[in-house]
């Protein structure tokens, strides 16, 4: 049976470690993180005009209304003088969320490590230090993407909060499907992390075991078990003496070193009314 719990978080590690792997590296990758939305009311009939809609990634700037639609450029260069920028507040946020861009790419190098680090202990499971490891490595590319997505929000929150009010101006952001791959791959992260080194505890404890003296174990008669669990139980260990233990070994002992008994040879005696004379 804890052969079998091995071989179960060895595969949900290896599953978890993929998927957010993938996660990060697709949410990195792409420029969907923040949709943008910027105009004004019209106080006649309250109907929004849209000037400005853009969505946002680590890298680039797609607008997709407004003078630029369907223009796409880089994040180091979103503030040149030809681009139609509706409020100088929406190019602070485009300025200040790129604080937040080294953490994601340090998250996924951590993962990847991990991943294959992860892999090659799957591979050599006597190796069990790589599973610890392995998790350990999990656990930081969690915290460092959760530190660049803390940033990310709270970048977006000072802005916004600082933006002039005003009855005929519109504005409305929203966060896209690339945060919510990233969010989730935090998730997937930390559970790879915490299930890699579970795993190396049951590991250590099962290497641990098999150290014992073989005299003193037995074999595992268990469909499940593998060659690093073969032995897992001790034999029975020898019962301490007893009273009457001791007393019956002291019985026999003594009845050993007994002396025999001597036999004598036996005397006919006569009878007294029988007699013999002579004839």
């Amino acid at each position: 049976m804890s052969s079998c719990s091995s071989r179960a978080l060895t595969l949900l590690s290896s599953v978890f470690g993929a998927c957010g792997l993938l996660l990060v590296g697709i949410a990195v990758s792409t420029d969907y993180w923040l949709y943008m939305e910027e105009g004004v009311v019209s106080p006649q009939n309250q109907s929004t005009e849209v000037r400005m809609a853009l969505h946002a990634g680590l890298w680039r700037v797609c607008f997709f209304a407004g003078r630029e639609k369907g223009r796409c450029v880089a994040s180091e260069y979103f503030l040149e003088p030809e681009l139609n920028l509706v409020t100088e507040n929406t190019e602070n946020i485009l300025k200040t969320v790129r604080t937040a861009t080294p953490f994601p790419m340090v998250s996924l190098f951590l993962v990847f490590t991990a991943f294959v680090i992860s892999n090659v202990g799957h591979i050599r499971p006597q190796r069990t230090l790589l599973a610890f490891v392995s998790g350990i490595f999990f656990i930081l590319s969690g915290l460092s993407l959760v530190v660049g997505l803390v940033l990310y929000i709270s970048s977006i929150n000072d802005e916004v909060m600082n933006r002039p009010g005003g009855s005929e101006q519109y504005f409305q952001y929203r966060y896209g499907w690339s945060f919510a791959f990233a969010a989730s791959s935090f998730l997937l992260k930390e559970g790879a992390g915490v299930m890699s080194v579970y795993l190396f505890t049951k590991r250590y404890a099962e290497e641990e075991l098999c150290r014992a003296p073989p005299q003193l174990l037995r074999p595992r008669l268990s469909t499940c078990s593998g060659l690093s669990a073969q032995y897992l139980q001790p034999r029975a260990w020898p019962r301490p003496r007893s009273a009457s233990d001791a007393s019956s070994d002291v019985s026999i002992q003594m009845s050993q070193n007994y002396p025999p008994a001597i036999k004598y040879p036996q005397r006919s005696v006569p009878h007294p009314h029988l007699s013999t004379s002579p004839c």
